[in-house]
């Protein structure tokens, strides 16, 4: 026997308060056919009569008595949660979101996504999650674990939202007391100089060996290291030479002795993105969270000419 629906259940309550079926027609839009097959189906599921007639109309049985306070409870429940629309008040928000993240956009985009968060939402609360393989922030993003995942991820292209927060290009880091580049650099120098290599898990940066490979240039690599991080802790007290964003050199160049140059050769320029899934896409929190991050990323000041 199927379980009463909400609309069974609000001819139920009209029938009670109006002692008629014509008249519960009316005030529903219904044909009274409809309430009598409605009132049919409720009889069958509680093996009761509800409503008899007398002289003053449809007067309800005692259990039809008993049913209405709990059945018009129900309607005002199911009415309360049908017009509910889920809000975000940053200012009062303790809300803590997840963000997958590699290193490079950490120093890129969380010292200015700190500091507005703490004028703005001061109670909000951020949790980066490292970067496995290229399935854990796609896993992260489709279970709901995180709210969004930024950087250059191609393997989210596919089934997530996704937008463009800056493109970038690649340039080479030095030390600035590297003792063979000084006014420039070029291939040749590239391929005879020794390399440290980031293998940054779960993201596309690997298209950089892709395109060495494809142009037929070597590069000798001296050293892999997981991150960029400590890669350019190395550069800077070396002679070694990383390809890196471009970004994060004009950074580590304002906090270090660095030298950058342009790659003496082409490599394609990537798209940094923030993706969520469809689950988070009409999420209050977590628009506000993309639109912030839009806007503090359109708000940065564009990296000078290469000197």
């Amino acid at each position: 026997m199927m379980t009463p629906d909400i609309r069974q259940l609000s001819i139920f309550d009209e029938i009670y308060k109006t002692r008629s079926v014509s008249r519960t027609a009316d005030s529903l839009g219904l044909g009274q056919p409809a309430v009598s097959i409605a009132l049919s189906k409720l009889r069958q599921h509680f093996g009761d009569p509800l409503f008899v007639r007398t002289s003053t109309g449809m007067d309800p049985t005692p259990l039809g008595e008993e049913l209405v306070q709990p059945i018009r409870a129900a309607l005002a429940a199911l009415d309360t949660a049908l017009g509910h629309r889920s809000t975000f008040a940053p200012a009062e928000s303790e809300r803590c979101f997840r963000i997958c993240m590699a290193d490079i956009s950490q120093l890129v985009l969380l010292p200015k996504l700190w500091s507005r968060l703490r004028a703005t939402a001061p109670n909000v609360r951020i949790e980066v999650v490292p970067l496995k393989d290229a399935n854990t922030s796609a896993q992260l993003l489709e279970t709901g674990t995180a709210d969004l995942a930024i950087g250059f991820m191609p393997h989210l292209e596919a089934g997530f939202y996704q937008q463009v927060l800056f493109r970038q290009h690649y340039v080479v880091l030095a030390s600035a007391d590297h003792p063979r580049i000084r006014n420039g650099l070029s291939r040749k120098r590239f391929e005879s100089e020794d390399h440290v290599v980031f293998t940054t898990a779960g993201t596309g940066h690997q298209m950089i060996d892709q395109e060495l490979a494809k142009q037929g240039i070597h590069r000798r690599i001296a050293l892999t290291i997981p991150n960029f991080v400590g890669a350019a802790f190395v550069i800077e007290h070396t002679d070694l030479l990383m390809i890196i964003p471009r970004r994060l050199a004009e950074l580590l160049r304002g906090r270090g002795e660095f030298s950058i140059f342009p790659l003496p050769f082409q490599m394609p320029d990537y798209a940094v993105k923030q993706h969520w899934h469809e689950r988070y896409h009409h999420d209050p929190g977590n628009r506000w969270l993309r639109g912030l991050i839009l806007e503090l990323v359109s708000a940065a000041v564009g990296v000078p000419p290469l000197k």
